[in-house]
């Protein structure tokens, strides 16, 4: 990947793992993003600017509500930012709620370089 092609680029990462959210945020920076982090569902939903975000990354089971109920509030408000949640072990349930709001869904723990070449292939469109 160009790392210029990802300048400007805006990726948002909602996480209760601290240590996670800190190695995928510096992780991303060093793609070229720019990367907003947040601990959980209260924190983004204070200091977010969804509207800004090339792409979302959230996780399914955050202290203070699901991944999906926020994917749909941002949705619902008009925020078309394209969404990957992050689960271990997602039900079928869940599976079928991601499908239905065209959410990504990539199962921890996170291997390999999947996350990122989803991050990079909905930030390029």
């Amino acid at each position: 990947m160009d790392f210029r092609a990802s300048l400007g680029k805006t990726v948002v990462i909602v996480d209760d793992d601290e240590a996670l959210l800190n190695a995928l945020g510096f992780s991303l920076e060093t793609e070229g993003y720019q990367v907003r982090c947040h601990p959980s569902v209260t924190d983004f939903l204070r200091s977010a600017r969804p509207w800004e975000a090339s792409v979302l990354i959230i996780d399914q089971h955050l202290p203070d509500g699901a991944g999906l109920d926020l994917i749909a509030l941002v949705q619902e408000a008009g925020i078309l930012a394209p969404a990957i949640l992050v689960t271990t072990n997602p039900s079928r349930s869940v599976q079928a709620r991601a499908q239905e709001l065209h959410v990504t869904l990539i199962e921890k723990p996170l291997l390999g370089d999947t996350l990122f070449s989803e991050v990079h292939r909905l930030s390029d469109h």
